[in-house]
């Protein structure tokens, strides 16, 4: 199913519950006021009060400024190779990244394909001992500046290098990092990964009592079942809590 098409089926099962008001609007800031209470200011100027607020705004790729990238993101150029990479299996692949990142990415990768090229776009950063591991399973390291990618109709077909010959791949991975989509969790003080993903506890708690982050924002494996999952546990946890708040 198309993700816009889910999230509209999703948000169609809303309207059956007479008490959920699903309002299309920006939400500006948010701030734990008096007696732990959280006041939330959308763009309308309004601000609303609560007692527990939930936050699941994902997170944004950091996609690798060059050349041609953009316009075969999400087709054959990916983050993910738990998501897409069972789609370019036995292809030829590349992994844009240096250091640890793509060290561990590149041994990932092996799992859909044996034909593996790591562009560092520069220095690699990865230590001989590493690099010998790197050999020893088929992985080749290019340190030279990437110009530029080339592909037609989405799909990726050549590496183009400031020097050297270019080199023609089915699809690229990079792990140039991530970041929050929305500043709301750090604004609220939300410690936040190396990763650029919200740590949270058990049923997606956070640092603030009544504060919850779920969904791609708060974890690593950032799959559309996952955080419906988290959500699904952060729900439960709000309407545990406000019950037992609720008792005299």
């Amino acid at each position: 199913m198309p993700p816009l098409d889910f999230l509209r089926a999703a948000r169609e099962e809303l309207t059956q519950y007479t008490t959920v008001e699903l309002r299309h609007v920006t939400v500006t800031a948010a701030r734990c006021g008096p007696h732990g209470r959280f006041e939330t200011t959308l763009g309308t100027g309004e601000t609303i009060e609560s007692r527990k607020l939930l936050i699941a705004t994902g997170v944004r790729d950091k996609l690798p400024e060059i050349d041609g990238m953009r316009a075969l993101y999400g087709r054959s150029v990916f983050h993910c190779p738990y998501c897409d990479g069972w789609e370019v299996r036995d292809a030829p692949l590349a992994v844009y990244g240096r250091g640890e990142r793509g060290y561990g990415l590149s041994l990932e990768l092996t799992a859909w394909s044996h034909d593996i090229l790591l562009c560092t776009d520069g220095p690699s950063d990865i230590d001989a001992h590493k690099i010998a591991r790197l050999n020893r399973n088929g992985i080749v390291i290019r340190e030279d500046r990437v110009q530029r990618v080339e592909g037609t109709d989405g799909v990726l077909e050549r590496i183009v290098f400031k020097a050297g010959p270019p080199v023609e791949r089915r699809a690229l991975f990079f792990t140039t990092g991530q970041h929050q989509q929305s500043q709301l969790a750090i604004g609220l003080g939300c410690e936040v990964s190396e990763k650029g993903t919200v740590r949270t506890g058990k049923y997606e708690t956070t640092h603030l009592p009544g504060l919850f982050v779920a969904g791609d924002a708060s974890r690593a494996v950032q799959w559309v079942v996952v955080a419906a999952a988290e959500g699904a546990e952060a729900a439960f946890a709000i309407n545990t809590d406000l019950i037992k708040e609720n008792l005299r």
